[in-house]
């Protein structure tokens, strides 16, 4: 795919907080996404992966910190001027327009990033033949298999041409033939559309095998982060998966 002349070079937590009421869902958490990088980012459930994500892809408003694209706060904006800003996402649930054919889930997408309908078609089309998808063009969503959707939902996000792509767990549920093949799409995706990925995911095959660099949040907190094999060998990383087992046992991430 062709970058476009500026992109920001940085998606940036900085000091995130959001409470629902007396209810704390994330405390200070630091997270850095650099373009060219794929990030995972892992946790036990209910650490606030989810509730992460949606902060900065605008869905969920911070009660305290901010979001930044290089040095440019993002407070105030709503999900739809986030992703005009470059920041894209999948969802855990594939959520396409179901009654559209493949095809035209993604012009939209394209459409939505400024993209004449022309261009739209033509990007929608060219990320269809590289996903392996373009048989499915014609196809109404409704009529798509889980393991489609998923990918279907992957690339709707990079029709959008982003600098950011932030994927919440797309190999659920998958196959391990097609974790394999999505482990290909997702290694490739930071030099094919110039972009960062942020990487939720409780597979840890496909986090191990994609992964530059891995935070880890604990408890709505960052517990740690670096790479895949100082994340596994982390001792806070093995207490927070395998509790008072954790000296004895291998943790296989």
């Amino acid at each position: 795919m062709t970058a476009t002349a500026t992109r920001p070079e940085r998606l940036h937590a900085q000091g995130v907080d959001v409470a629902f009421g007396g209810i704390k869902a994330l405390t200070e958490v630091d997270l850095t996404v650099r373009r060219g990088q794929v990030m995972g980012l892992i946790g036990p459930n209910g650490a606030g992966k989810t509730t992460l994500v949606n902060v900065l892809t605008g869905f969920q408003a911070p009660t305290g910190g901010r979001v930044l694209l290089d040095d440019r706060p993002l407070a105030g904006m709503k999900a739809r001027d986030h992703a005009r800003a470059g920041i894209a996402r999948s969802f855990q649930a594939a959520r396409l327009f179901r009654d559209m054919t493949v095809e035209e889930n993604l012009v939209v997408a394209g459409l939505g990033a400024g993209l004449g309908r022309r261009a739209a078609r033509e990007r929608a089309r060219e990320i269809l033949d590289w996903i392996g998808c373009l048989p499915l063009a014609g196809t109404i969503c409704d009529g798509l298999s889980y393991g489609d959707e998923r990918r279907i939902g992957i690339a709707r996000a990079m029709a959008m041409g982003p600098a950011f792509a932030l994927l919440d767990e797309p190999a659920s549920g998958m196959n391990e033939t097609e974790c394999a093949r999505l482990m290909e799409v997702i290694s490739e995706l930071p030099a094919r559309f110039d972009c960062g990925v942020l990487l939720i995911e409780h597979n840890m095959t496909v986090i191990m095998g994609v992964c530059q660099r891995i935070h880890v949040l604990d408890g709505g907190r960052s517990l740690a982060e670096g790479t895949p094999a100082e994340v596994q060998a982390d001792p806070a990383v093995r207490r927070a998966y395998l509790g008072e087992k954790a000296e004895e046992t291998d943790l296989v991430i």
